[in-house]
């Protein structure tokens, strides 16, 4: 008897969307579109003197870079400097002094320290909603307006949410509420 060789077809499996005759450009355009953000969304390097500059495209890939990794240093080194002073903080308390005065002073002098620590708390949780506004793509554009923030003021505050004239209204309604 003849031996009959048995052989299994690889089968691979793609995937196929159906798509109805009058909807076939668009789904093809989106497609085409979405792999081609795959591939351009390769990790992008840029310099450590790199500095953003206002004739490159607004918000381009090298500007998110550029602000994400100034944002993550920034919050490295509060968050380096809040643990320091809390674990020196915690040191003093050791030194308990039979004077009155220098109780005061040192009480003082912690109160002003756990205010100060408190700010950069705030300023780290500011600082994560700005990356979480990169990782959205909303980052450098206003929370109100949608309109360009600026280079120039996303490099002196890169947490900020507004344009200038958005941050002064918030500031005059702000005012006239706390008036009161």
């Amino acid at each position: 008897m003849a031996k009959i060789a048995k052989t299994k077809k690889k089968v691979s499996k793609t995937k196929t969307k159906t798509v109805s005759k009058s909807k076939t450009p668009t789904k093809q355009k989106i497609a085409v579109s979405n792999k081609s953000k795959e591939v351009s969304k390769g990790p992008i390097k840029i310099s450590k003197n790199y500095i953003p500059k206002d004739n490159e495209k607004y918000m381009c890939e090298k500007h998110k870079v550029y602000f994400r990794i100034k944002l993550q240093d920034w919050k490295k080194e509060l968050i380096k400097s809040n643990n320091e002073a809390l674990y020196n903080g915690s040191m003093d308390d050791n030194s308990i002094s039979a004077d009155i005065v220098d109780q005061a002073n040192s009480y003082t002098d912690k109160n002003v320290e756990m205010k100060a620590i408190n700010r950069q708390i705030k300023l780290i949780s500011e600082i994560d909603k700005a990356l979480a506004r990169i990782r959205e793509d909303t980052y450098g554009y206003c929370l109100d307006t949608a309109e360009p923030i600026g280079l120039k003021r996303l490099m002196a505050r890169p947490v900020a949410k507004y344009t200038i004239a958005a941050q002064e209204k918030h500031e005059k309604d702000e005012k006239v509420h706390a008036d009161d």
